[in-house]
């Protein structure tokens, strides 16, 4: 057993040395470490269960000092002459050298701390969180949180037997900020924070907010991941990027839950990692011709069927799918296959987990302290109180990071509506007024229009892509303008209306013919996308084809005509994983997409259809130049109820019109007169009722001549054979 106490010690308030024993000492740094006292220099130390500690010199490894327990492991030494140092400790059954933790000087900046403070450290998973590198010579691990009302913050992990005595940090003056460098730790370490509460109550061990890497789940640690760069390949793609995504290009959406996309055979739930993703998903979105995939939130998330959109780790892709290395592996492979990767995001509330973010060091830290503010009814979550600058910059730096650090082409940033409105799913008397009184969110306002603005400033040729349920005014209308700032909005309104329009029956189509054509009456106020989502085919919605009455060919025969109708309507594309093959069940995250309709030719034909859609959709420039813009469309007739018949024009400048019939009714309408502005021989560039698509072959023989027959206000008109349930797509002839 060590000595105790043999040789002369410089005394030490008894009460501060049991405090560090205990763990309870706010202020590490004032004891333990070197310090310069009357009878000269003296280390302390907290080794609980150690056997023995001795200094050593750096360099020479010559002992400076034994030193002494002086109790429950708070070892004191004098050593002979001041040096740099490191310990050599004997626990039971195996030696440990290491630096002393309490020996190095301050780690982060102030100006760290002022930007954090201010909300505007767009570097933060660079700086805070755990940052492998060098300090003063030795490499290690900087570990630094933010904790403003916590009366002790400690690291632990499996490096300290997650015993919160062993590595209290320091806090650095107000700002609430804590940090301590852990000598001789790398990537792949495990940790935790552990807070005492302000009033010294001991926490359920926390989850780093700003971690970049996890445990798998059910496992909640955080792991140290490397700061090493990855070498990307996709300089051609981040230059035309802009363009790309700009609102006159062909912007077709792959939407995909990467966990349940396709499972690797025989392996019942497991998934596939990025890199199996890449080899599988790429060439599948390639073939079918879409532009982008949009990936459900791959942010680390505790429960599964949150899908996602319950995330905990804002910073950190989920070890569902192997390391973040391997995402940057993916993101990297679908840019140089041509594919941009959209992330939906989620700044409007997190899981209440008690190793999460929520009451962090004990109060309503990331959340608002009053549950009408911060507690989400309908989803049992806490609300991110966005009116705290810090919060705010937390939130914005974590967007930069997925753009940045992993190339990723855009953000759809979830629940938007939940964020503009104080009263939303919320009766009377459960909400807060703002400060004029109003239902708006004033503060969530401010947030969307400057992590708008930053994400254009900063991520040129990234997009921002709301979710956005209701009529608010201007939400891609640039915030200098008035407007929230996003790129792009989804169209819930025309999804609801023309998916309540596929459940009728053709017969009592004509009584709701407006919900076809109410859309383009503010089609042109944002720039839309049109989404057909997972949302829509979950929770005993029934899936695309189940919404659908009448048999297996009404059904596929109705979807191939809405499909054409959606890509030649104006708007941006999206269709959820599974749609491609008119999927007859609902999404189960639990399973995968139903391969085996591949070989029907019925389901495959729809697939086929898709592709097609996609070619044309790509080709014609009059479909997608003008899609924010009136002037790229024209109704031919949009009040025929009676036969459920639509029908519009598209148009762009320099590029031949594209006009597209609809009939939703399974009756086939001949001579079916409709004006266009060109005379001459228009091709029919795609019939939904051809047989490739697994149609009955109805239509005008790939074309059809004009009539001087005056018609729709235009000189010229074409007499057409309408398929049942079908969709013509023609152009004149080039």
């Amino acid at each position: 057993m060590p000595e105790r106490r043999t040789i002369d010690m410089p005394p030490i308030d008894p009460a501060v040395a049991d405090a560090i024993r205990q763990g309870t000492h706010g202020d590490p740094f004032a004891v333990l470490g070197p310090h310069e006292t009357a009878e000269g220099r003296v280390i302390r130390a907290l080794f609980p269960r150690a056997e023995a500690v001795e200094v050593l010199a750096r360099g020479s490894g010559k002992e400076l000092c034994r030193m002494h327990d002086q109790g429950g492991g708070f070892f004191v030494g004098k050593p002979k002459k001041p040096a740099p140092y490191y310990f050599r400790i004997a626990w039971h059954g195996t030696v440990q050298e290491t630096e002393d933790p309490y020996s190095f000087g301050l780690l982060l900046s102030d100006f760290d701390l002022h930007l954090f403070a201010e909300g505007a450290h767009w570097k933060l998973a660079e700086r805070f969180g755990a940052i492998p590198g060098i300090c003063e010579g030795i490499a290690g691990v900087t570990f630094s949180v933010w904790a403003p009302n916590a009366r002790r913050v400690s690291v632990v992990g499996d490096f300290n037997g997650w015993d919160g005595r062993r590595h209290p940090m320091r806090q650095r003056g107000g700002t609430g900020i804590w940090e301590l460098f852990l000598p001789r730790l790398g990537p792949g370490e495990r940790y935790k924070f552990e807070l005492l509460d302000r009033e010294g109550r001991l926490l359920p061990q926390k989850a780093d907010p700003v971690a970049r890497a996890t445990e798998h789940p059910p496992a909640t640690g955080s792991i140290v991941a490397p700061l090493s760069e990855f070498t990307w390949h996709d300089e051609a793609w981040m230059e035309r990027r802009a363009a790309a995504q700009a609102e006159d290009a062909p912007i077709s959406i792959y939407e995909v839950h990467a966990g349940s996309w396709r499972r690797p055979e025989g392996r019942g739930q497991a998934t596939f990692g990025w890199r199996a993703l890449a080899d599988q998903l790429i060439p599948y979105v390639v073939e079918l011709g879409f532009t982008h995939i949009e990936l459900l939130p791959i942010m680390e998330h505790p429960f599964a069927g949150s899908w996602g959109y319950q995330p905990l780790s804002q910073f950190a892709p989920s070890a569902r799918f192997g390391t973040p290395g391997g995402l940057a592996v993916f993101v990297d492979r679908c840019h140089t296959a041509g594919i941009g990767v959209i992330l939906d995001w989620v700044p409007a509330h997190f899981p209440t987990d008690a190793h999460g973010l929520a009451r962090f060091d004990g109060t309503a830290l990331y959340e608002h302290a009053d549950p009408r503010e911060g507690f989400h009814p309908d989803w049992n979550t806490y609300v991110f109180n966005l009116g705290r600058t810090e919060v705010q910059g937390f939130l914005i730096a974590s967007a930069l990071y997925w753009l940045d650090r992993f190339h990723i082409d855009g953000l759809r940033v979830d629940a938007v509506a939940s964020m503009l409105y104080r009263d939303y799913s919320r009766r009377a008397g459960e909400w807060v007024p703002n400060v004029h009184g109003g239902r708006e969110n004033l503060e969530s306002i401010a947030f969307l229009r400057r992590l708008n603005d930053i994400v254009a400033e900063r991520c040129p040729g990234a997009v921002t892509i709301a979710e956005e349920s209701t009529a608010w005014p201007g939400v891609s209308t640039p915030a200098r303008d008035g407007g929230l700032g996003f790129s792009y909005k989804w169209n819930m309104g025309w999804m609801h209306d023309t998916l309540a329009y596929l459940g009728h029956e053709a017969v009592h189509r004509k009584w709701h013919h407006n919900e076809m054509t109410f859309g383009l009456l503010y089609a042109f106020s944002e720039r839309f996308i049109l989404p057909l989502s997972h949302d829509e085919v979950v929770h005993g919605k029934h899936s695309l084809y189940g919404r659908i009455p009448g048999d297996k060919w009404q059904k596929l025969a109705t979807l191939r005509a809405y499909f054409a109708f959606m890509w030649t309507h104006p708007g941006k594309k999206l269709l959820f994983m599974g749609g491609e093959l008119g999927q007859p069940t609902e999404w189960n995250h639990d399973g995968e997409i139903d391969w085996a309709l591949g070989d029907d030719p019925m389901h495959a034909g729809l697939r086929r259809l898709v592709h097609d859609l996609n070619r044309l959709y790509h080709g014609e420039g009059a479909l997608h130049q003008r899609d924010a813009h009136e002037d790229g469309f024209r109704w031919i007739v949009g009040d025929d109820s009676e036969n459920s018949v639509l029908g519009f024009l598209r148009f762009a400048p320099d590029r031949r019109p594209i006009a597209a019939i609809i009939n939703m009714t399974p009756v086939p309408r001949h001579n079916y007169r409709l004006g266009v502005p060109v005379q001459g021989h228009w091709e029919e560039l795609l019939n939904s009722d051809a047989a490739l698509y697994g149609g009955g072959d109805i239509g005008n023989l790939g074309g059809i001549e004009t009539a001087a027959v005056p018609l729709h206000g235009m000189e010229q008109s074409l007499d057409l054979t309408l398929p049942p349930l079908g969709t013509l797509i023609l152009a004149p002839g080039r």
